[in-house]
């Protein structure tokens, strides 16, 4: 965080009531600013809870009566789901190959040939991984890079048209709450939901969560009306029946933030995704949220934990230990065995969205511990005491999922089949905070995975490959892959002296040297390019300028400054789609790719000497500085910060 506040001086003059994504290299003024225009954000379509708010409701279970099931395939709808997503990637992913300009490839022709054959036609995954705001902000850069929605992100060095051309996007803690966000949201633009809309708060982050919202356009007019509503809302699930903890309170607060309805959307759910029409008919990619199992008496989240996964149908884990997924619309259901009684009734509305992003997250749920009774109504913070003083002040960051859905389920594998509580925490507790579990399932058979990590591994809150560690690590664990593998990962210290942690990096290149299928990983770490973007991961405010300026910094992570920084990253992300498509259809490679692949692909080489410190300095001027070659001549390590200025065209 070295020098923030002398950048920040700078950039303070400039009066930012929208921003538009800069675009560097060869693209005009004009197209500069056109991205600036303000578009209001959508709003979700009708809540989904029976009881039109927070808490869950009983209503009558349908026909088909809900059942817990092995997670030995793919649920029938997703399966049926995919028959239409894959489709409707096959259009944007042309274009998107086309403007990539791979010499000597007929992109056109190419995927025309292979469109009816699912294990040939590319299968993308993205991930973003948690960091808090951070992540959720650097996120939602690659994401508005990567959405041909965006103006100007299909122009020259734009990666526009990714996202269209993927089947899945995952998300944990502060990507869950970007992922989450944006379907709450009708699938809604970056730019969209950054511009928001008259009496809105959606990602106003200029007031910290604990504050709550700025009172204009909305009916709360001081921090104790906003408490009053979160301590009503989570009161009515605990009057419901329902055990509560200090996350459904952080989960609440978020959706005042994340969710452009009246009070945060307290009756929209999780679940009601899978009922909106851009989803039903295939024209997003399937969102997945990830979380990890506490095991009951432990306070500590290993690597072997049991990982789970929120996606719009259903709440479950692949690992052989749960081995099952539940129907995400029903799991506040009072399942046993795998069956609701016949004379139990089925609940819907706990998978409340804010709840669900909140789970995801709920390593901060220091934030609202952290509140003095200065801040906090003494009524609200006498309600989290008791709370606090119920659980234990060492189980503070749970979500409490009671009923159980794997109460009696799997009963001699599943540790927490005799509790009827499951306990989930944050999904980055274990380690592996880039959510790459759900992508690296073998029933998915993802290809490529791009996976953009904004952790704070290094003293000065920027990644080094501590994630990808990690997953690689647990991979190798013969009790727990489950027929999962990634791509041999090398250490944290050789992420730095190598430079793979500054730029992005790729593994697996080589799918013959690989002991098993794996999806080639492009690693897309959080990097410096207009602003020093390793805030801390519990920074609990952005005003206007910070916020846009970390949506801009991630945009020019995903394109490498739209191409400034390396004019043939455009073609390299098309070889890194269609690599393990040329491997399963025995496609010559391109030499335009291997020239790529020699350019990103990691060699197996390993320097594991205890690097210096890293505080790198902005890639746009390292660049500058080596005649806009910075690819090419290496990687430079700088240890010292320098100050900076940014040109924003409005």
């Amino acid at each position: 965080m070295k020098g923030i506040c002398n950048f920040l001086r700078s950039v303070a003059v400039i009066n930012l009531c929208y921003s538009g994504i800069i675009i560097h290299g060869e693209a005009s003024a004009e197209e500069d600013a056109a991205i600036a225009l303000p578009v209001h954000a959508i709003q979700r379509g009708a809540p989904d809870s029976p009881t039109r708010g927070y808490a869950p409701g009983n209503v009558g279970c349908p026909s088909n009566r809900p059942v817990i099931r092995a997670a030995s395939i793919l649920s029938a709808s997703e399966t049926a789901w995919l028959s239409l997503r894959r489709n409707k990637t096959i259009a944007p992913m042309t274009s998107f190959l086309n403007r990539a300009n791979i010499s000597g490839f007929d992109a056109s022709e190419y995927i025309s040939r292979i469109a009816n054959n699912p294990t040939a036609l590319p299968n993308i995954g993205i991930a973003i991984s948690g960091g808090g705001y951070r992540a959720m902000l650097n996120g939602a850069g690659f994401i508005a890079a990567a959405d041909s929605r965006t103006e100007n992100s299909t122009n020259t060095g734009g990666i526009g048209g990714l996202l269209q051309s993927a089947t899945y996007l995952s998300g944990l803690s502060g990507g869950a709450w970007l992922v989450g966000s944006l379907y709450a949201n009708n699938f809604s633009i970056v730019t969209t939901l950054r511009d928001g809309s008259p009496g809105s708060s959606v990602w106003e982050f200029g007031n910290s969560i604990l504050k709550g919202p700025k009172s204009s356009g909305l009916s709360i007019a001081n921090i104790a009306d906003y408490y009053d509503i979160l301590e009503a809302d989570v009161d009515s699930k605990t009057n419901a029946g329902y055990e509560t903890t200090i996350t459904d309170y952080w989960g609440r607060a978020l959706s005042f933030q994340l969710v452009n309805a009246s009070h945060g959307g307290p009756a929209y759910s999780f679940s009601s995704i899978a009922l909106d029409e851009s989803f039903v008919s295939g024209e997003t990619p399937f969102p997945v949220l990830v979380a990890d199992a506490r095991a009951p008496g432990t306070t500590v989240i290993s690597l072997n934990s049991t990982v789970y996964e929120f996606n719009p149908f259903e709440l479950g884990s692949w690992d052989p230990t749960t081995y099952g997924f539940a129907p995400l619309r029903y799991i506040g259901s009072n399942f046993s065995r795998g069956v609701i009684p016949l004379d139990a009734p089925c609940v819907r509305g706990f998978d409340q969205v804010g709840f669900v992003m909140g789970t995801s997250s709920s390593l901060f749920n220091q934030f609202l511990l952290q509140i003095n009774s200065t801040t906090i109504p003494n009524k609200l913070n006498d309600t989290l005491t008791s709370i606090l003083e119920r659980i234990g002040s060492n189980e503070n960051d749970v979500a409490s999922f009671k009923p159980n859905p794997f109460f009696g389920y799997n009963n001699n594998t599943n540790e927490n089949a005799q509790s009827t509580q499951l306990t989930l925490v944050d999904g980055g507790e274990d380690g592996q905070n880039i959510p790459l579990s759900p992508l690296i399932q073998p029933f998915r058979a993802v290809d490529v995975i791009f996976a953009v990590d904004s952790s704070a591994d290094t003293a000065f809150y920027w990644p080094n490959g501590t994630s990808l560690v990690a997953t690689y690590r647990r991979s190798l664990n013969m009790t727990l892959e489950n027929g999962t593998a990634i791509p041999a990962i090398p250490d944290q210290n050789t992420f730095i002296n190598l430079g793979l942690n500054n730029r992005p990096s790729f593994f697996g290149c080589d799918a013959g040297n690989l002991t098993g299928e794996a999806p080639l990983l492009v690693y897309v770490p959080n990097a410096p390019y207009v602003i020093q973007s390793n805030f801390s991961t519990f920074k609990p405010d952005y005003n206007n300028t910070e916020r846009n300026l970390m949506i801009q910094n991630g945009y020019d992570v995903a394109t490498m400054g739209n191409g400034t920084v390396d004019r043939e990253w455009l073609t390299c992300v098309g070889c890194a789609v269609l690599s393990r498509s040329f491997t399963n259809t025995g496609t010559e490679v391109p030499a335009a790719c291997i020239a790529c692949f020699d350019r990103y692909c990691w060699n197996g080489t390993v320097n594991s000497t205890l690097p210096i410190s890293y505080e790198p300095a902005s890639m746009l001027e390292i660049s500058a500085a080596n005649g806009g070659d910075f690819i090419n001549r290496g990687f430079m390590m700088v240890v010292l910060v320098v100050s900076f200025s940014v040109l924003i065209i409005l």
